[in-house]
């Protein structure tokens, strides 16, 4: 697709379409399914955290890195990096919710 903004008329990927299928429809659904069948507090949150950083890392792949920072560790941009925090935060998060129930039950 080329973006009638764009000075150097390039085709790039349609990003937002892309974010609004995976970070709205697609994230919505998991959520609202997760939401109705599973009652263990916490987990829910921690999914959808880590889901939205994993989301948000595939379209940063094809997404033009922002024009200010550009890639900041070489081959990753702004975007992954955090959206990588995102995930990690969310492993330990469901990680220590799993051990805190493992703790009660002995």
């Amino acid at each position: 697709m080329v973006f009638p903004s764009d000075p150097k008329q390039l085709p790039r990927h349609p990003s937002q379409l892309y974010e609004a299928f995976l970070e709205g429809i697609l994230l919505f659904t998991i959520t609202y399914i997760m939401f109705r069948k599973i009652r263990r507090k916490g987990i829910v949150f921690w999914t959808w955290i880590g889901l939205y950083g994993l989301f948000r890392t595939m379209v940063e792949f094809v997404r033009q890195p922002d024009a200010n920072l550009g890639y900041v560790l070489g081959f990753m941009t702004m975007g992954q990096i955090l959206s990588s925090l995102m995930i990690v935060s969310s492993l330990i998060g469901i990680f220590l919710i799993f051990r805190e129930k493992k703790d009660e039950t002995e």
